[in-house]
């Protein structure tokens, strides 16, 4: 698993072309677009190239504009929008083939003290070295999955409430998730952002349609990211265990919304994530 997110780290680390223009690209997958999450986390990282180090990601918002294409390079473009004493903005515009894809608004902040207060994590949650990975869960589904099945993960998943097929026909309000880099990480705090923030992407969406017993794979679903937020309250490392704590709060008119608390295993609440999806549940979905 190491080899696998050693692959992460690396489409992470982006070609520099030109003054404030970064070139990525995707995984050699079967895919139709491009995983949200990458993009998210490769235009996070062309906005931190361009930002002083004594300044750390504090906020992001990203809106996905066109499914991407995993054939060809992804363009990240860059503008400094500011630059102040203690604040920096940037926004990234994702383009392939001519058009944006996807737009990231970052903001970025110098470490300040003051008061500490944060949302308490969920009680009773099992050990995640007690829950089965990935591999062993899904196991019954191999035939299922197919070349799904025996693909390298560079992040380690934990599910705490059954597997998102045997979830089928039982509704809830929310899941939680055990998750971390499947392997050691270098001592980049920005690094480690950005593979959170690759990772929050895998499971949230997910979130909106179980309290109607559905899932992503389920008949007529038709499910796509349209905006991702995300704030950075406290230091973590993304190789280490972090609770996934989410929950659907808004479903209608073919979207659906949900949030997510990112802690730390000792407690601590280091990062908050919103996601709106489009949500369209066709006939067989319903039926």
């Amino acid at each position: 698993m190491q080899a696998a997110l050693d692959d992460l780290v690396t489409l992470l680390d982006l070609e520099v072309i030109e003054v404030n223009l970064f070139r990525g690209r995707s995984p050699d997958e079967n895919r139709q677009r491009v995983f949200g999450g990458q993009v998210a986390g490769q235009a996070l990282v062309a906005a931190t190239r361009t930002v002083e180090a004594d300044r750390f990601v504090h906020s992001l918002h990203g809106y996905f504009l066109r499914p991407g294409d995993p054939t060809v390079p992804i363009l990240y473009e860059v503008d400094r929008i500011r630059d102040g004493r203690s604040f920096t903005t940037r926004r990234v515009v994702a383009i392939q083939h001519g058009r944006a894809i996807f737009n990231l608004q970052a903001s970025f902040h110098v470490h300040e003290g003051g008061p500490d207060h944060q949302i308490q994590m969920p009680e009773g949650i099992p050990d995640p070295e007690s829950l089965p990975d990935f591999k062993t869960r899904m196991a019954p589904y191999k035939e299922r999955m197919g070349e799904w099945y025996d693909r390298p993960r560079p992040i380690d998943i934990r599910y705490m409430d059954g597997d998102p097929f045997s979830r089928a026909g039982n509704p809830a309000q929310g899941q939680r998730v055990w998750m971390r880099a499947a392997g050691e990480l270098p001592d980049d705090p920005t690094l480690h952002a950005c593979i959170v923030t690759y990772a929050s992407d895998m499971t949230l969406l997910d979130t909106t349609v179980l309290p109607f017993g559905l899932s992503w794979e389920s008949p007529g679903m038709q499910m796509a990211s349209l905006d991702h937020a995300m704030w950075f309250h406290r230091e973590f490392r993304a190789d280490e265990w972090l609770l996934y704590d989410q929950s659907a709060i808004s479903s209608g008119s073919g979207r659906g919304l949900a949030g997510g608390a990112i802690f730390k295993q000792d407690g601590t609440l280091a990062v908050t994530v919103v996601q709106e999806g489009l949500a369209r549940v066709g006939r067989e979905a319903t039926a």
